[in-house]
């Protein structure tokens, strides 16, 4: 039987009232359940990130935000989850450089995660033992390159924001230093300050009391612009140009998510970052809030993975 004009009529303006109703509706009962934040192992900055993003959750949406510490596996848990808005991942930028590092990885940081928001830069600083002469990047520079090779730099974990900016510093400056590897951050410092190496490139946060005490000397940070977290301190670019590496941590969720419920969680965790009481928090820990917009997150992996993996296969780097 064929349908009359205004039957037919009725039944394209009703699918079509259908269609524009169903993401409101979403967005607007959501969230239905507690929200499940996956990160990494208790006590680190991405556990201290998801936890703050939490609260701010928690005071403004109607049902609670609960942290699960997975480690490594979050990303996996993050990517396979369902793409409403009730798992998230807060983790570091290394979430996106993984695929550099290992051969095999569960997850596509390009495809299997929306963006939310890069919540906070921890900058690198370039480091010395006090018994190094040089007092400038431009003089390490010079001591390097007229000594190949021997002078030496700590690193922890491989493929992390300190052992990069290293690799990156090699690259961008010409020089051969010689890696030493340890097990984990605080004992690549540790080393460091005992004069078993030369230098290094830790986050902000692990170093700067180490540089007010004198146990080490802080010769430039890894940020394009100067850093309010060392304000005495140059960068590095002012010396070796194009020179700008940071460790990041950024909250995703899955690969499908409304944009809508971005919007809401975008909102929400922002909010919360730039409180004044939060920022300051986060400053002493060595942290600069960032709190962005969904698309400069995403725009920052993709120029980062550019960039830094070029540095992870020119170095030949791989876990």
């Amino acid at each position: 039987m064929l349908l009359n004009l205004n039957t037919l009529t009725r039944l394209i303006l009703l699918c079509a009232l259908v269609l524009l109703s169903a993401p409101a509706s979403s967005a607007s009962t959501y969230p239905t359940r507690p929200i499940r934040i996956v990160t990494s192992e208790p006590g680190g900055g991405n556990d201290i990130l998801a936890r703050i993003m939490a609260e701010g959750i928690n005071s403004n949406l109607p049902q609670r935000a609960i942290v699960d510490n997975r480690g490594i596996v979050a990303a996996e848990i993050a990517a396979k989850a369902a793409p409403d808005g009730h798992t998230l991942l807060v983790y570091g930028s290394n979430i996106w450089l993984m695929p550099f590092l290992r051969s095999k990885v569960a997850w596509d940081p390009l495809k299997d995660f929306t963006p939310v928001t890069l919540a906070v830069q921890l900058p690198n600083i370039l480091v010395v033992h006090p018994n190094m002469t040089v007092k400038s990047v431009k003089e390490l520079i010079t001591l390097a390159k007229s000594k190949p090779g021997e002078l030496n730099y700590a690193a922890g974990t491989i493929g992390v924001s300190p052992h990069l900016a290293a690799e990156l510093f090699k690259s961008l400056a010409g020089v051969n230093l010689t890696m030493v590897p340890y097990k984990g951050g605080g004992p690549a410092l540790n080393g460091l300050i005992g004069g078993e190496t030369n230098l290094m490139f830790p986050n902000a946060g692990a170093v700067m009391p180490h540089i007010r005490s004198g146990r080490v000397r802080g010769l430039a940070v890894s940020t394009a612009k100067p850093s309010a977290l060392v304000p005495d301190l140059p960068t590095i670019a002012s010396t070796v140009p194009g020179y700008e590496t940071t460790a990041v941590i950024h909250m995703f969720a899955p690969s499908g998510t409304p944009v809508a419920i971005i919007d809401v969680l975008n909102r929400e965790t922002t909010r919360t970052l730039t409180r004044p009481e939060v920022k300051d928090r986060l400053f002493n820990l060595g942290a600069e809030v960032v709190a962005s917009t969904p698309a400069q997150l995403g725009a920052y992996m993709r120029a980062d993975m550019a960039k830094m993996g070029k540095v992870i296969k020119d170095a030949g780097i791989h876990e």
